[in-house]
């Protein structure tokens, strides 16, 4: 008999045109290449209907693209709607663990902006919020569009889709390979919430 996860990692998301759905998707990827960690993926219309599940998960990770300058209005209606939904409810999210990711057309495109909406947020519900844990690159002479991070962002993953391209050949695949890592380090971390950091390594460990 299968081992049930012990831990499971929502990823809440909204896309516009299909760029920030591939990014969640390699969050998704992301977070099953960590073992003991399950992945629930969810449109921000679908985790409306499924409150339940993000209350039982150990950690979600929101992600929506930037439009002029903050999250778009679909991810706001997910947020605001979780205020009656979880909020009234008491912090119901409380502890468990959070972060975020964005795309959108320029390399900066006030990406930073969303990413600071949702870590309030998170802190609103009492979550713990975590970073993207890589140096930011391809900031030197020997720097490569290739490297991850390559954007230099901190606080979540961010990636860049050219306006031209669907979500086929956007955003690139170091910005996917981002994405990845910050699927494997919150499942890492929700882990060793859930069982405590010396079970959590030596579990990974296998």
């Amino acid at each position: 008999m299968a081992r049930p996860p012990a831990a499971r990692i929502a990823i809440v998301h909204h896309s516009g045109y299909g760029h920030t759905a591939r990014q969640a998707e390699a969050v998704r990827a992301g977070v099953e290449q960590v073992r003991g960690a399950e992945a629930l993926l969810l449109t921000t219309d679908e985790a409306q209907r499924r409150w339940e599940e993000l209350n039982a998960a150990q950690a979600i990770i929101f992600g929506a693209p930037t439009y002029v300058g903050a999250g778009s209005a679909s991810f706001k209606a997910f947020q605001e709607a979780s205020s009656s939904a979880i909020m009234a409810r008491g912090y119901l999210w409380k502890d468990k663990i959070a972060a975020g990711f964005t795309n959108s057309g320029s390399r900066s495109g006030d990406k930073l902006s969303t990413l600071l909406q949702m870590a309030l947020f998170a802190a609103q519900h009492g979550m713990h919020w975590v970073s993207l844990d890589l140096p930011p690159a391809n900031c030197s002479s020997t720097g490569s569009e290739e490297d991850l991070n390559r954007l230099g962002f901190w606080l979540g993953a961010a990636a860049q889709s050219n306006v031209d391209q669907g979500p086929d050949l956007a955003p690139p695949e170091a910005d996917l390979a981002t994405a990845r890592h910050l699927g494997r380090r919150v499942a890492t971390v929700a882990l060793q919430f859930t069982l405590g950091r010396e079970p959590a390594m030596a579990a990974l460990a296998g």
